[in-house]
């Protein structure tokens, strides 16, 4: 993959001025559709990392591979490439290559560069006889084989040990399935009557995409609609613009630190960005980020790619929906041979670990030329784990997955939010409880706020979670602990919020902290913590409201101790 994105569109073919009304109409239905895809899917999965975590991402995709609209919600980190699975099966079949009723399945390293259980399935939407469009989706399955079970397995160092590639495969060929695929996929996962009720998800949700985009090109012109979601990606573009061109032209750097790579722990990693501000023109640069490790703690173009576009889109237009437009303005330097754009062949299996420091660096290195603009560093992982195994008391096999919060950074006028998932997982949600209990050997003893895990300041940032597993049974566990190294970090005299701690608890009693370690044995009575990282603080704790003090002493958040300590606060009776 090049080492530099495309920078602002071309200057587009001259078209009609649309109606704005009907501009406004066709924009909004088209996201209408993206979020029906969503919901079906939601309502269909099979696995929980879709119906309840929400790990998954709906659209429409132009025949260029450009993305017309996006779900609401969903994960930040999905707003990369979509279009670039798409554009590879344009590029293999050709536009009429592709019937009604096919249906294609992608999950392929060197094209998606992220890990293998994120699978795209996508539709050709037709008109008149012509593809017009795709309807794509992108679901987390929780297996596609390999050495690699859940999340945060250490094992692997190249693609190959990580499952099932499927790169732009007909997976029904006008309506008809393609019998070999299906087995094959089936024969080389650990779930497939999860995964494959998934891909069932994922096709029929693509099949509402297409229909609802029939309806409406049925209502207006094939034109009309083309030039209504040119007329939006030109705005778009035209309030990122506006918004770049408020930060002063100029270059900007920072430099933070991962903890390792999972495999050599006493070697950090680096997240050096420097970002660009001309105009209205703004470009990150790559170029001295960490060398690709041999772990699976790289991504490929798209993971630096995603980063690069959540730390813009948060920085210009946040709560805008979500199109092609949105990035024209944003060029990105990635070199390959990066942790963040790694050669092919280079294992993926935690591809997105990093890129929450990724961004949060990004966001550092413009903190000077947006004073009061940027918040403090949040929590910096993407709090994950994963327990599998057997189950003793019907034999099936089983795999525990879920996301859990943490705290986020105090902002110039406010507190960080607690229990907040990371910046690159948007609207996903935890597992709750209750579900995770019926359907899982384990007792969840504890879920609650981390007192005094939020970083010191004149806002205080959001609080982590205290989160207690106990084995009923003998199990198996992946853990990845990130950023305790560099915990979250203050701003403007603020203090760095507590770290992530991850510790077992054997039955008799012994204890051990973990950071990255896999395929941990736990036997039943054992119990497995986790302590999540909070927000950093935003200005001089000395300056903090006394008022904000007695409410957290109150509700919990912060103790006596650590007011007196980290505040100069002391009780007064009366």
């Amino acid at each position: 993959m090049s080492a530099v994105s495309p920078a602002a569109a071309e200057a587009p073919p001259t078209r009609r001025k649309v109606n704005p009304i009907t501009q406004e109409v066709v924009t909004h239905s088209l996201i209408a559709y993206a979020d029906e895809m969503a919901l079906a899917l939601c309502k269909s999965a099979y696995n929980m990392m879709i119906y309840e975590v929400r790990d998954f991402c709906c659209g429409l995709i132009d025949t260029d591979g450009l993305m017309i609209c996006q779900n609401t919600g969903g994960l930040p980190i999905f707003l990369a490439d979509l279009g670039i699975a798409v554009k590879d099966g344009i590029d293999r079949y050709g536009l009429d290559g592709f019937a009604p009723g096919d249906v294609v399945i992608m999950n392929h390293g060197g094209v998606c560069g992220q890990h293998l259980n994120n699978v795209v399935v996508y539709t050709p939407c037709f008109h008149k006889g012509k593809v017009v469009a795709f309807a794509a989706n992108r679901a987390h399955w929780v297996d596609v084989g390999g050495m690699r079970t859940g999340f945060g397995n250490l094992q692997t160092y190249e693609i190959y040990h990580e499952g099932l590639q499927m790169r732009s495969i007909k997976l029904y060929e006008a309506g008809r399935r393609n019998e070999g695929v299906w087995q094959m996929i089936t024969d080389n996962i650990r779930f497939p009557e999860s995964s494959l009720g998934d891909l069932r998800a994922q096709t029929a949700a693509c099949h509402i995409g297409a229909r609802r985009l029939s309806e409406l090109l049925s209502r207006y012109s094939l034109e009309t609609v083309v030039d209504c979601i040119h007329a939006s990606w030109d705005q778009a573009e035209q309030e990122a613009r506006a918004a770049v061109a408020r930060i002063p032209d100029g270059r900007y750097s920072a430099e933070t630190w991962l903890d390792n790579d999972g495999r050599n722990p006493d070697v950090p990693l680096r997240v050096k960005v420097t970002v660009e501000v001309s105009g209205s023109d703004l470009t990150i640069d790559f170029s001295e980020m960490h060398p690709q490790v041999q772990s699976p703690l790289n991504s490929g173009w798209s993971g630096g790619l995603s980063a690069a576009r959540v730390a813009f889109k948060c920085l210009t237009m946040p709560n805008a929906p979500v199109n092609e437009g949105c990035f024209r303005s944003l060029k990105l330097v990635s070199p390959e041979g990066t942790i963040v754009n790694a050669r092919w062949g280079a294992a993926l299996g935690q591809w997105s670990v990093a890129l929450p420091t990724v961004i949060d660096t990004i966001l550092r290195a413009l903190s000077p030329a947006l004073p009061g603009f940027v918040p403090a560093a949040h929590k910096g992982d993407m709090g994950g784990f994963s327990f599998y195994g057997t189950r003793e008391d019907t034999g099936a096999r089983y795999v525990l997955i879920n996301i859990y919060g943490g705290g986020w950074g105090g902002h110039a006028n406010r507190d960080g939010e607690s229990c907040s998932v990371s910046i690159c997982q948007g609207d996903v949600r935890n597992t709750p409880v209750e579900l995770q209990e019926i359907h899982y050997p384990f007792l969840i003893e504890c879920l609650k706020l981390r007192e005094d895990s939020g970083g010191q300041g004149r806002f205080r940032g959001g609080l982590g979670l205290e989160t207690r597993y106990r084995s009923l049974g003998r199990s198996t566990i992946n853990i990845n602990i990130e950023r305790t190294r560099e915990p979250p970090w203050g701003v403007e005299g603020g203090r760095a919020g507590q770290e992530n701690r991850a510790m077992i608890r054997r039955a008799d009693g012994n204890e051990r902290h973990v950071k990255k370690e896999t395929n941990i044995a736990l036997a039943a009575g054992d119990t497995v913590s986790f302590w999540t990282a909070g927000g950093g603080g935003y200005g001089d704790p000395a300056t903090r409201d006394p008022r904000q003090i007695e409410a957290d002493l109150r509700d919990g958040y912060v103790t006596p101790a650590s007011a007196a300590r980290d505040y100069g606060y002391q009780e007064t009776t009366s």
